[in-house]
């Protein structure tokens, strides 16, 4: 291939994005830049982002609002699978990346674009996501990184940008890097990067500090399908408002603040603070309706596959054979997780307390030990002497 003339560059709005604009056309000769900037939910004021890139010497911006798809295709599918990367991290910000690399082919494909580009510098997993997810959906476009070449400081970089035209920020800037959508918010640098420093409270923007929650708990019920969640106390609730009530919920106690050490794809460990409220609550209550409505070796074997999934999503591979076929593993373990689970929100906490469900494996008569036992007792001599019969023969042989 030869060198790319026509670009659609991911847009943010920040510095480096916007950098990249006249670094694109002016050190690497691109002809044009055609900006796309992805509404996730983050909550910014998208039209001044979209005006911004025209200034910066964007031929056309677009903004695509992908909320609705960013939960029902990325964000369901990742609470069936219970994906927690490291048993902890629910990949608020990693599900957003195969999304905006989907929405960047599609721009470049309709604009007969030969490139796409990225802000994401040589250290991180985002670079990782788009890169690959790229070649996945169309391996003859070109992927360019300016920022993982240029080599400059942030002074230097705003610096560039004042050569053309792009303002520098107003005030100074805060010292964390913030990553905002509607799943949840990733922030990292300043103080976090001592990893035994807490992180202050302002950091937090979705969830509230234990000294400003409610002195008395508040009890919620999700009700699933599926597998997906459906439903609130009760009422039905679209998939965007169900993510923002349950968000605000359980945010007001508290709940769903993560701080870890966590292990990047190019090998370096980082501390990441994250805050998910909604996201984490619902894995927690669709993996509890799990155990009542799966068998046993269904529910064990899941986990591995749950482990895998959750690794595949992180290190960007969203878009390969194998987690193709893990979505069609976990979708049909989904077809009997239907049912209400009932949580109790306190202080920070988030407590199971109840479940039920139509489909439930769940067997009072078998598991009571009151009147209404059904269990045959005697059953269970025969039962043990077959299961242990191994044991017993492999302790003769060795005693002897």
């Amino acid at each position: 291939m030869g060198r790319a003339t026509k670009v659609v560059l991911a847009y943010s709005g920040g510095v480096d994005t916007s950098v990249c604009i006249p670094y694109l056309k002016n050190e690497w000769g691109i002809e044009e830049v055609i900006t796309l900037a992805a509404d996730l939910g983050q909550g910014d004021e998208l039209e001044a982002v979209r005006e911004k890139a025209l200034k910066s010497g964007a031929s056309i911006s677009l903004v695509a609002d992908a909320t609705e798809s960013f939960v029902t295709e990325y964000a369901f599918p990742a609470i069936q699978a219970n994906s927690l990367y490291e048993n902890r991290y629910p990949l608020s910000t990693a599900l957003a990346r195969p999304l905006i690399a989907k929405l960047l082919v599609e721009a470049a494909e309709k604009y007969g674009a030969d490139a796409i580009a990225h802000g994401c510098t040589g250290k991180g997993n985002d670079q990782v996501r788009f890169d690959v997810s790229i070649g996945a959906l169309n391996p003859n476009l070109k992927i360019l990184a300016p920022a993982r070449e240029w080599g400059f400081s942030r002074e230097q970089t705003i610096e560039y940008g004042e050569r053309f035209g792009i303002p520098a920020p107003v005030k100074k800037s805060s010292p964390y890097s913030l990553d905002k959508n509607l799943l949840g918010m990733a922030i990292e640098a300043g103080i976090l990067e001592d990893p035994y420093a807490e992180p202050p409270e302002e950091v937090f923007q979705m969830t509230k500090g234990l000294a400003a929650t409610p002195d008395e708990p508040e009890y919620v019920e999700i009700s699933f399908e599926k597998g997906v969640p459906v439903a609130v106390n009760g009422q039905s609730l679209a998939p965007v408002e169900l993510i923002k009530t349950i968000n605000t919920l359980v945010g007001n106690h508290g709940v769903g603040r993560i701080d870890m050490i966590e292990n990047r794809l190019v090998g370096i460990k980082s501390r990441e603070v994250y805050e998910t409220p909604a996201l984490l609550v619902l894995i927690q209550a669709h993996r509890d309706l799990e155990s009542l409505t799966l068998t046993a070796d269904v529910t064990q074997y899941k986990r591995g596959i749950e482990e895998t999934y959750s690794r595949l999503v992180y290190n960007g591979l969203w878009y390969s054979p194998l987690k193709g076929a893990l979505d069609a593993f976990v979708q049909q373990t989904q077809e009997r997780v239907n049912g209400t689970v009932r949580i109790k929100l306190f202080k920070g906490t988030a407590n199971i307390v109840g479940r039920k469900s139509e489909n439930s494996l769940y067997s009072m008569g078998l598991a009571s030990y009151g009147e209404e036992d059904q269990f045959d007792h005697k059953a269970a001599e025969g039962f043990i002497y077959v299961w242990g019969l191994p044991t017993r023969v492999w302790s003769q042989k060795h005693q002897s």
